[in-house]
Formats: structure tokens, C-alpha cells, sequence
């Protein structure tokens, strides 16, 4: 939320805690003071930052328009001062928002992995990736379900949808999200060439009951008959559900229950814990536009992460960091790269790496 959002929800909250019907409930009073409490001190740092911009732009205006050495000296300390205040503020708000996810225990988390540039390659790598996951989740014993998958007719993954349940997963797999670049000659390929190709993957965070209402008028439902790999129909009946939500345009399907009840159930879940996901990542990118235009960085390249089979190594770009040994890697050995993300990061956010 912005500051000024985050007034209009302090205000909310201040009223609801003078209506005496509200407060007749203990819990409710418990949960509306707690949350408070964080809208006033997200509202202190905010309000910091607001005062550091202006600081900053009146700093730069006299870079602009004064030629005393003095002043401009002055105007340089300033500008500097102001990004080191503003850096120092943004980890507090980083590592309190962190502190909030884990006390907040997902239950689980949604990984959705889909093929990006390179046509069937993609659709191999998208699998390839679509399997590290799980057999990722096999090693650390945490169970794990196919909500959705469909392939094409050589095995690649047109779209893979797997929850992983534990309340640990999303701290160890939250940095997976981006596009992850592979590097390699394709079994399609004759002549030997080295291809680059693409694969998205979404990370989405599970709530045990997420905080959201969606109206009925806003989401169109399809019933199907459960497929497998290449397509096929495995059951007769039509227990499938696809739900399209009206207003954003946010697709789900599932077809990981037993009925078509089970199966709305669980879509309904994982379509709000999307919503409030894409909510989140709307105000950081806002956030990372707003800093972009203030201080004339960046953001970050869209790859996160490339996988060079003929070198044998996975690079993350994020932290300039390389790996050997792909295969272990594909196959599920994730701990020493997921614990080096862990580790650093957080602090390089801020100003991420840009190719």
C-alpha cells in the first residue's frame, strides 16, 4: 500500500474500533490493534521516505541551477545522504514484511511453470524445470500435487501447476519466481547449434483462508474432463474446473481432486491467494518505478537465472553467483544455491543486477 492507502486503512481501522458491536468481540479488537500497529509504523517509514525525496529533488535542482562550489558540495552530500537514509529505511520495511510471511505459516505454495521463447525447446525445458521442483520437494519430504498439467507430443510441458505443502516452502523457494534462460543444443536440433530458450515460473504463496471476497458476478466457470500427459481423457465425467476472474483477466484450473466440487474448492483458494499476490507485486513494482525515476537506476534484467549445459553451470544473475553439475542440479539438489539466494539476496534488492 502507498501512504495514501495506507491512511484511508488506518482510518477504516480507527473506526471499526469505536463501534462497540465490533468490539463486543474479543478477537476482533485483538486483530484490528495488531494491525494497526503495523499500518502506524509502515506509516512512520513511509512518511520518512517522502520527506528523504523531496530533500533529494530539492538537492538536485541546485545541481542544476547553482554554479557556487560550496552549494553544489553541499547538494552532492545531501543527494548522498538521502539515498543511504532511504536504502537503510527500505531493509527495515524489507525485513519486517519478511518477518510477517514467516509468522504467517503458508501452508503451502503454488508453483506455476509455463514455456517462454523457443517454441518445443522451451516446452522441454519448462518440463525439465516442472520435475526439478518436485523432485526437490521429494528430497526435503514435503508432500506435493499436480494441480494441472498439459504437454505436447514430444513430452514438453505447455503448462505445469504443482503445490507444494509445507509451511517451510515458501521461504526456500520464494526467489524461484522469473524466467529461468537455458543454453543448449536441442534433441530437435541436426546440425549441433546451441539454442536459447526460456521458461517462466511463478511462485505464489498459499494462505490457510486467504483474506479475500470475490463476487460471484465476477468469475466465469468451465467444467472439463480431466486429461493426462498428450491430452487424453482419464475420466469420464466432467470434474474439471477452469475459472476465468472477470476483472483481471487471472485464469485457474485444477484437476488434482476427485470431484468437481473438490476441485472448485480448491481453484476458488488458489485463484484469491493470485490476487492478493499480484496486489503485492503491483506495489513493489510501483515501488521500483518510483525509485527508478528518482535515482536513475534500472530494474533488474528479465532473466533471473541461466542454465549453460555446454559449460555445464547454472548462473543466478541476481547474485553473480555459478554453480557445476547440472544434472544433480535438474535433479533436485537445490540446497546450495537456494541457501546462497537466502543469504544474500535480500541486500542486494534494492539495486538489483542488470545485464
Amino acid at each position: 500500500m502507498d501512504l495514501k492507502e495506507l491512511k484511508e486503512k488506518k482510518e477504516e481501522i480507527l473506526k471499526k474500533l469505536s463501534d462497540p458491536e465490533f468490539l463486543s468481540h474479543k478477537e476482533n479488537f485483538e486483530k484490528a490493534s495488531k494491525e494497526l500497529k503495523e499500518i502506524e509504523e509502515k506509516l512512520f517509514y513511509l512518511k520518512e521516505i517522502e520527506k528523504l525525496e523531496k530533500k533529494f529533488r530539492d538537492a538536485q535542482e541546485i545541481l542544476k541551477e547553482e554554479s557556487d562550489p560550496e552549494l553544489l558540495t553541499l547538494a552532492e552530500e545531501e543527494i548522498k545522504n538521502c539515498l543511504e537514509k532511504k536504502e537503510k529505511i527500505l531493509k527495515i520495511l524489507q525485513e519486517e514484511e519478511e518477518k510477517r510471511e514467516k509468522k504467517s505459516n503458508f501452508k503451502s505454495i503454488i508453483l506455476e511453470i509455463r514455456p517462454g521463447t523457443g517454441g518445443e525447446e522451451a516446452a522441454l525445458f519448462a518440463f525439465n524445470l516442472f520435475r526439478m521442483y518436485q523432485k526437490y520437494a521429494n528430497r526435503k519430504k514435503w508432500p506435493f500435487r499436480i494441480i494441472d498439467a498439459n504437454f505436447t507430443s514430444l513430452n514438453g510441458l505447455k503448462e505445469g501447476i504443482l503445490e507444494i505443502e509445507s509451511p517451510l516452502a515458501y521461504e526456500n523457494l520464494r526467489y524461484e519466481g522469473g524466467v529461468h534462460r537455458v543454453q543448449r543444443i536441442p534433441i530437435t536440433e541436426k546440425s549441433g547449434r546451441i539454442h536459447t530458450s526460456t521458461a517462466t515460473v511463478a511462485v505464489i504463496p498459499q494462505f490457510e483462508n486467504p483474506p479475500l471476497e470475490i463476487k460471484p458476478s465476477e468469475i466465469e466457470e468451465t467444467f472439463f474432463r480431466s486429461s493426462g500427459p498428450g491430452g487424453q481423457n482419464v475420466q469420464k465425467v466432467e470434474t474439471a474446473v477452469r475459472i476465468l476472474h472477470k476483472p483481471t483477466g487471472i485464469t485457474v484450473t485444477c484437476q488434482s481432486e476427485r470431484s468437481q466440487i473438490q476441485n472448485r474448492i480448491k481453484a476458488l483458494e488458489i485463484l484469491k491467494n493470485k490476487l492478493l499476490e499480484t496486489e503485492k507485486q503491483k506495489r513493489t513494482m510501483e515501488e521500483s518505478l518510483r525509485r527508478k525515476n528518482q535515482i536513475g537506476k534500472g530494474e533488474r534484467a528479465e532473466k533471473i537465472r541461466t542454465y549453460n549445459f555446454s559449460q555445464d553451470r547454472l548462473t543466478d544473475h541476481r547474485i553473480k553467483k555459478s554453480w557445476h553439475n547440472l544434472e544433480k542440479i535438474l535433479d533436485g539438489e537445490l540446497d546450495e544455491i537456494i541457501e546462497s539466494l537466502k543469504k544474500e539476496y535480500p541486500q542486494n534488492q534494492y539495486f538489483p543486477h542488470q545485464d
